[in-house]
């Protein structure tokens, strides 16, 4: 019998970006065996697809009904042990739920429901099955993200005074502007995507981001929307202001109609003694900035770099690493928790991660619509 954790897949099929994406990972360690799933609507498109990537067809099922009925009558050493969700979001919780009740570990991709309220609900179900439970926040799997984390948990660049993060793409415009099309996007849709579009979609990537290098937790939001059209009702561009604390302020920009733009999503942190900037086009690079000091390069790799960074470095220094790598790391934190193996806190976000942002998802845009106004994150 393999020692390997048997994965099960709800969504990705086709040409699906994020389903080669959770494949490549899951692999990259060799510590997942994808034994099934469904992958389309579809049972036809389903099977279709599963023989396409090699995988046997007789555990590729019509819906998740059937998945778990049909899984939970397998002996225990050969069902499913974890399932990815990668559908849009309005299934996110229904699958999640179903899922946590009958036993089986969980990894989401993002935003993890639709709303604050589902998440909590997930939450006290977490807590009864005793499940793994991670969200899918790819770039916290960089190794020089983890570096900035690490570095700034060990106090390098002093007490932080500034947070400046900007998550820039255009992929909506061609979209917006045409009604028809704003009418079959999905992410335009409150029906399957929730509240938010810009925010939910990519402010959520931020917002993890900052607690996650940081340590701190945001506090307090001011929320600039931007909807474009009348007959728009999901934001697709915006700006943030963050509160940690009476003396440390920060801003979020994120927007989806900053045309010409691909992923270009910057994370710079400011401390009393020196600051860190990261870059998702360029990932392997952090930069340390100090006061009469030239601007320092860190790279991935190297022995100056700390354990986290290191356990989720996969090349010689020079060979450059991108998202796969990134969610990979993910998958492996993952596997760890699983077998109960010891493993560092950062290396899967994890329900509460997911919690916090449908939290702050809501109370940004709240804040838009009560007017420009200051609202509480939960704790």
């Amino acid at each position: 019998m393999s020692s390997k954790i048997r994965l099960g897949i709800l969504g990705g099929g086709g040409d699906s970006l994020i389903g080669v994406l959770h494949r490549v990972a899951s692999a990259m360690y060799d510590q997942f065996k994808i034994v099934g799933g469904v992958f389309n609507p579809k049972l036809e498109e389903s099977i279709s697809f599963a023989k396409s990537i090699g995988l046997r067809t007789d555990r590729v099922y019509k819906d998740l009904d059937s998945l778990v009925e049909q899984e939970n009558a397998l002996p225990k050493g050969e069902r499913m042990q974890v399932v990815s969700i990668l559908t849009p979001n309005f299934l996110h919780f229904p699958m999640a739920k179903k899922l946590l009740e009958n036993g089986f570990h969980v990894i989401c991709e993002k935003p993890m429901t639709t709303t604050y309220e589902e998440a909590k609900i997930l939450e006290e179900i977490q807590k009864i099955s005793k499940t793994i439970f991670a969200v899918t926040y790819t770039y916290t799997g960089y190794p020089m993200i983890r570096q900035m984390k690490e570095m700034i948990a060990n106090g390098e660049i002093g007490k932080i005074q500034k947070v400046d993060v900007q998550y820039y793409q255009g992929w909506i415009n061609p979209i917006i502007h045409d009604s028809e099309k704003r009418a079959n996007t999905w992410r335009l849709d409150l029906e399957k995507s929730g509240i938010s579009c810009c925010v939910g979609d990519i402010g959520t990537h931020a917002f993890e981001m900052i607690e996650y290098v940081s340590g701190l937790e945001i506090k307090e939001v001011l929320a600039d929307l931007n909807y474009l059209y009348k007959d728009n009702l999901m934001d697709i561009d915006g700006t943030v202001l963050l509160r940690f604390s009476e003396y440390v302020k920060g801003i979020m920009r994120t927007s989806q109609i900053a045309t010409g733009e691909e992923n270009n999503f910057t994370v710079s942190i400011y401390g009393e003694k020196a600051g860190l900037k990261w870059e998702q086009e360029n990932p392997n690079y952090l930069y340390l900035l100090e006061d009469g000091e030239p601007l320092r390069v860190l790279k991935p790799g190297h022995a100056y770099n700390s354990e986290l960074s290191l356990s989720g470095t996969k090349l010689p220094p020079g060979h450059p690493e991108g998202i796969f790598d990134s969610m990979g790391n993910i998958y492996k934190g993952v596997a760890k928790a699983i077998k109960k193996e010891k493993y560092h806190p950062g290396e899967f976000p994890t329900m509460k991660d997911g919690i916090r942002g449908m939290n702050f998802i809501e109370k940004a845009v709240a804040s838009h619509q009560q007017g420009n106004v200051w609202v509480k994150i939960d704790n």
